[in-house]
């Protein structure tokens, strides 16, 4: 259902108000957080326009929210509560706790939200548990050891939503990203100090990457020539970056490139 703006306003207040009524049962660690996804967090992002449980039938690559994303980081898949999606294309990640969960001064689900987002090249993400709602710039490399501020450029509590719902709305509604608000308040935060692009940490990487290969290879034939060197190299570097491609479109099994690695036999990408 498509609500207006005051609709949408009127129908968070009521949100806010059984959340308020409740909060001593919310707040305990027996509620769990499918429950107050089901109960808060789907319907504060229906209320902004989103069909979260896609109740106009869209196929699956065309959906609006996808629940439980798959996504690479680093070595590992990881899945993203609910990825925001605007023909397909993903915009911001939600990631959703319970309650009991101190998200203003837990670190945890900020750098987790952060690598999701930065391993998925998003400006911005959110983390939620309904009670709060935290927003970050995810164009900075985290950081294990990032305080739990690194990032947050919007922090809201439940209470504080009616009378912020303008900020709120104008940057995460389906309409306000469909009017391309959104992409202009994540120009608005790139570029800060201390930000670093994921194009250029993955150039860096590959780098890396390129100095350990030739240094192998070079070790183990001796006699190899500087260009069949920096051949065999690039060669290698294109098909797994370009394999990775694949499984990240779903054109190949996810994961396969790692499992092959992991079993030894690794001739099968070259």
């Amino acid at each position: 259902m498509t609500y207006t703006e005051e609709e949408a306003k009127r129908k968070l207040g009521e949100l806010v108000a059984r959340f308020r009524t409740n909060i001593d049962v919310y707040k305990r660690s027996a509620y769990k957080e499918a429950q107050v996804r089901r109960e808060f967090i789907d319907p504060f992002f229906e209320v902004l326009g989103w069909d979260v449980s896609n109740k106009q039938g869209f196929a699956e690559q065309y959906k609006e929210v996808v629940l439980e994303d798959t996504i690479k980081v680093g070595r590992s898949t990881r899945a993203p509560d609910y990825s925001f999606r605007i023909g397909g294309q993903r915009k911001f990640f939600v990631e959703a706790k319970k309650p009991a969960v101190n998200i203003k001064e837990d670190v945890s689900p900020s750098y987790q939200l952060r690598r999701y987002a930065w391993s998925a090249k998003l400006p911005l993400s959110i983390v939620t548990d309904f009670e709060e709602f935290s927003v970050f710039d995810c164009q900075m490399k985290p950081n294990q050891n990032d305080k739990v501020g690194i990032g947050r450029i919007a922090y809201y509590t439940f209470d504080e939503y009616l009378d912020k719902f303008d900020a709120i709305y104008d940057v995460f509604s389906k309409e306000a990203v469909l009017k391309g608000s959104f992409d202009r308040y994540a120009q608005t935060t790139k570029g800060k100090k201390g930000t670093a692009e994921v194009d250029r940490e993955f150039l860096k990487e590959i780098e890396s990457w390129r100095e350990m290969l030739a240094k192998n290879i070079a070790l183990r034939n001796p006699d190899v020539s500087i260009y069949e060197l920096n051949y065999a190299v690039q060669k290698l570097l294109d098909r797994i970056i370009f394999l990775r491609i694949c499984e990240d479109r779903g054109i190949e099994p996810y994961g396969q490139l790692q499992t092959q690695a992991e079993s030894g036999d690794v001739y099968i990408i070259c």
